[in-house]
């Protein structure tokens, strides 16, 4: 069902200082800033040759990534994403295994501008795991 990794989000507080870490110390190729109110967040992505990593930094009260930085000070690894095919057809199938699926369980568009699905981290193994369609 799922196919390719997509990318790996990591949260941090200091936007701009983590997209000069991975520009001009990791040497990679970031994208500018894209501000996704409708997620609370502001993104940066560092492509990689076989995937991204995301850099997500709040946007606004009640971000979800200011809580998680609540609860993690440095930041660190927030979600990972994974494409799949056909995401009400994913969605439909882990409903029926008893997966949760966080919010309405509608999907929502996401920083690729494509649907996109959360899946509650206490069914995969302490991850949140995100769902993109390709």
């Amino acid at each position: 069902m799922i196919g390719r990794l997509n990318h790996i989000a990591i949260a941090v507080r200091d936007l701009a200082a983590a997209t000069a870490l991975y520009r001009d110390t990791l040497g990679a190729t970031v994208s500018a800033p894209l501000p996704q109110p409708e997620h609370g967040v502001t993104v940066v992505f560092v492509e990689l040759p076989n995937a991204k990593v995301e850099l997500l930094e709040p946007l606004g009260e009640g971000s979800p990534v200011g809580k998680f930085l609540e609860k993690n000070p440095e930041g660190g690894m927030h979600h990972v994403c994974y494409e799949v095919d056909d995401i009400l057809a994913a969605r439909d199938r882990l409903k029926a295994q008893g997966a949760r699926v966080l919010g309405t369980g509608e999907p929502r568009i996401g920083a690729h501008g494509k649907p996109v699905l959360f899946l509650h981290p206490k069914d995969f193994c302490g991850t949140l795991v995100e769902l993109e369609q390709i």
